[in-house]
């Protein structure tokens, strides 16, 4: 069978080693840098004549994380690669994922096809914004999720009386999978969002009176949805609320919101790198998953079966 090689940019590398160490691999060498105007150069210092490699990088903002992932792809290919597999933790432009108005681009899409165009021949990727985004791409996509590291944890809290929200229509089949595992009611935020990244929390559909509530979500930028969340099942008797959220992209004047707001605890993994720390939010790895996705794919081993636990979530 073809060596497995895994390596690493720059976006996130820690979890890059954390992953090689939960698959028994050494993490691969490179070398990037920038030249004096900004722009990005690789080069692969190990041989990878085909050899079956896995790119371990998210494309969080600022938009170099992407190009980076583009160039290392590239260079892969060129090196005689016999396949090259692009893990990305969190998948960046997967918000504008459709044209909901005049005049705007769908760069989910547009993401998809650079990355197939620079050399991917397969993706790894974790709670996409929009599931259906895998059909963007043309080639084999392995859309993981997160849910199996949250569910375990909060399970293991036994919290009494839980129920799972989620804070938007969009997020009702990830909270629906949430409540199925751990056998609590489901509840639904209903929102109103007057423009780009502000939301006005309108009404909370389900008996949240005396109850303790996770709210789940795949991704947390400025914490304004998440923190009317909280507020607004406050107001309407909960009793705690937690948080569970995939991709901390925590933006802005999202940790003074978080941290002034009633939320108890937020979880999230470390599929992007926390800009700070806070005492609101625990990060819980989710290495082991991506590692044993890796192996499984170099060694043409099922991928749905490890994770079908969550397969009525596909």
């Amino acid at each position: 069978m073809d060596e497995l090689k895994i390596f690493s940019g720059r976006a996130n590398q820690k979890l890059a080693e954390q992953i090689c160490r939960e698959a028994g691999v050494p993490l691969g060498h490179t070398e990037i840098q920038n030249f004096s105007d900004g722009e990005i150069w690789v080069k692969f210092t190990d041989n990878i004549r085909g050899a079956d490699v896995f790119i371990v990088q998210p494309t969080q903002p600022p938009s170099d994380n992407l190009m980076e992932l583009l160039i290392m792809l590239d260079a892969a290919k060129r090196a005689s690669s016999r396949r090259v597999t692009a893990v990305i933790p969190y998948f960046g432009y997967a918000r504008q994922d459709r044209k909901d108005q005049p005049r705007v681009a769908i760069t989910a899409k547009l993401a998809a096809n650079v990355l197939t165009t620079a050399g991917a021949d397969r993706i790894i990727a974790m709670d996409l914004h929009a599931p259906q985004i895998q059909g963007f791409f043309d080639v084999p996509l392995d859309h993981l999720y997160s849910s199996a590291v949250f569910v375990e944890y909060f399970r293991s809290l036994e919290i009494p009386n839980l129920a799972v929200a989620s804070p938007d229509v969009g997020g009702i089949k990830m909270a629906r999978s949430y409540a199925k595992r751990l056998e609590t009611d489901l509840i639904l935020i209903d929102k109103r969002r007057p423009k780009a990244n502000e939301v006005e929390i309108m009404n909370v559909i389900g008996n949240v009176e005396g109850k303790n509530v996770l709210v789940v979500d795949d991704l947390i930028d400025t914490a304004g949805t998440f923190v009317n969340a909280v507020q607004a099942l406050k107001e309407s008797g909960a009793k705690e609320v937690y948080g569970a959220c995939t991709h901390p992209i925590l933006s802005g004047k999202s940790f003074e919101r978080i941290e002034s707001s009633d939320v108890k605890e937020i979880i999230v993994t470390d599929s992007i790198p926390m800009r700070r720390q806070s005492k609101k939010i625990k990060v819980l790895t989710a290495a082991h998953i991506f590692a044993e996705a890796i192996v499984r794919t170099h060694k043409h081993e099922s991928i749905s079966s490890l994770f079908d636990v969550d397969k009525d979530r596909s």
